[in-house]
């Protein structure tokens, strides 16, 4: 037709296609997945920048000498750190981290940095997962980040233990960024399942914060556990919002606009049905706390909004195309910009000179949403009916193709075939003729086709 015509009228069609679709991605802005979200008070932001300055805090070799410190210092004793462990100490099993006791706060808190660009054994802990290999109650989990956060169980307990006897009404934090939030994650996860060995810790005493975290858990275990973890993303960041293979980021990291865009394209023709009905996709956990510093079409940085909210659908599913997609991932620029926003907040409040009654009121009715909320959103989940059988493969990770066990307390590590390999069309077939041929009562072994189904057949 475009040669007949001496016109490209096709290509034209296609170009324009492609150009729109380019131009609503550029001008996609990553605040608005969070435009319905509710705003975060004072109250339940404040520790945000504290913890941060504790991560940043474990990349310190001397806190008695810091070298890196934030303005305003670490916030910290560093004699009230109970102990410090390096790559050395940790013997690659998973990143640096501290044990601290935070008497100004009364909390004892094991915080985790994140991943260090020159270690080989960071990216053998973060690639360490194919898609449904690892089960853990009830949903899947990312099978690196949770031998990391057993190891750290394992090794550690005994301290925690000891700490929350001696001091009975401190509660237990757990914080970490990028790979240390996954740990994290997974590391409540299992504290919670093995709170016995803590002393029997209450489960309100626990709370974990992950900034910045890869996806590490499905989207059953990521509204389950909201009421523990709270997850921080400064805008555009990449890692919660990237769908595709890890080892394929970080094959790509020369040329990760290109992946980006690729993994744009690929997510664009994804039905969000098809996304929430797979079990093995992987999310950011918990309860998601947005910070939006910049808006469409305007230069530099605005004031820093935080919204806040646990959403089933929209958990960061869309790539966003910018150039501060990695940028926004430093957790220096995290702890900058939650400490405005924190200041901002602050400052609201004593602009509108709230009583302290008022705020004792206000502070139930946020806990009271945050339920109701939090109640909501595990009813829409289980609405969902997310089947545990997989379905085709599409992205967060590679299908694995061996099966094995497990070693998750009691969880199966199941590799099962896709339904287009040979086994999974074999079972489908199977199952069709279950269904619809039926063996005789005679045990003659002749097949009988069921009289409703051959009208239904036939018809089709």
């Amino acid at each position: 037709m475009s040669i007949l015509c001496c016109v490209p009228v096709i290509e034209c069609v296609y170009c324009l296609g492609c150009s729109h679709w380019l131009w609503k991605k550029c001008m996609y802005s990553a605040g608005h997945e969070s435009e319905s979200w509710g705003l975060a008070t004072s109250d339940e932001f404040d520790p945000i920048p504290r913890l941060c300055r504790l991560i940043l805090a474990v990349y310190e070799e001397d806190l008695h000498n810091p070298m890196w410190a934030p303005p305003g210092g670490y916030g910290l004793d560093p004699d009230h750190v109970i102990l410090k462990k390096d790559y050395d100490q940790t013997q690659g099993r998973v990143t640096p981290y501290m044990i601290y006791l935070d008497h100004d706060n009364d909390a004892v808190v094991l915080a985790i940095r994140g991943l260090n660009l020159a270690k080989e054994s960071d990216y053998a802990l973060l690639l360490d997962n194919k898609l449904g290999q690892t089960k853990f109650d009830g949903g899947y989990v990312h099978n690196g980040l949770l031998k990391a956060a057993m190891w750290v169980f394992e090794e550690e307990h005994e301290v925690l233990n000891r700490l929350l006897e001696e001091n009975p009404s401190y509660s237990l934090t757990f914080v970490g960024h990028s790979l240390g939030a996954g740990v994290v994650s997974l590391l409540v996860l299992f504290v919670l399942q093995n709170r016995g060995r803590l002393g029997n810790i209450e489960r309100k005493r626990i709370r974990c914060v992950a900034i910045a975290p890869p996806r590490c858990m499905s989207l059953h275990l990521a509204v389950t556990y909201a009421d523990v973890i709270n997850s921080v993303v400064l805008q555009d960041d990449f890692l919660p919002r990237t769908t595709t293979a890890l080892e394929d980021v970080f094959k790509s990291i020369i040329c990760l606009p290109c992946l980006l865009c690729l993994t744009c394209v690929k997510d664009t023709f994804t039905f969000e049905e098809k996304k929430l009905k797979d079990a093995r996709r992987l999310y950011a956990p918990g309860r998601l706390y947005h910070i939006v510093v910049r808006k469409p079409l305007r230069l530099g940085r605005y004031p820093p909004v935080v919204r806040t909210a646990v959403p089933v659908d929209g958990r960061f599913d869309q790539l966003v195309l910018s150039c501060n997609a990695t940028a926004d991932h430093a957790i220096i620029w995290i702890q900058r910009e939650s400490q405005r926003a924190l200041d901002l907040m602050l400052e609201e409040d004593q602009v509108m000179q709230i009583p302290v009654e008022q705020k004792i009121v206000r502070q139930k009715s946020v806990v009271e949403e945050h339920d109701e909320e939090y109640r909501a959103a595990i009813m829409k989940a289980a609405s969902l009916n997310i089947p545990m059988s997989p379905s085709p493969s599409y992205g967060t990770f590679h299908d694995t193709a061996e099966e094995g066990e497990s070693s998750t307390g009691g969880s199966v590590n199941e590799g099962s075939p896709s339904m287009w390999s040979f086994k999974g069309m074999k079972r489908k077939w199977n199952r069709f003729v279950d269904r619809h041929f039926p063996m005789d009562d005679d045990d003659s072994g002749d097949m009988i086709l069921k009289k409703e189904e051959s009208s239904t057949l036939l018809c089709r």
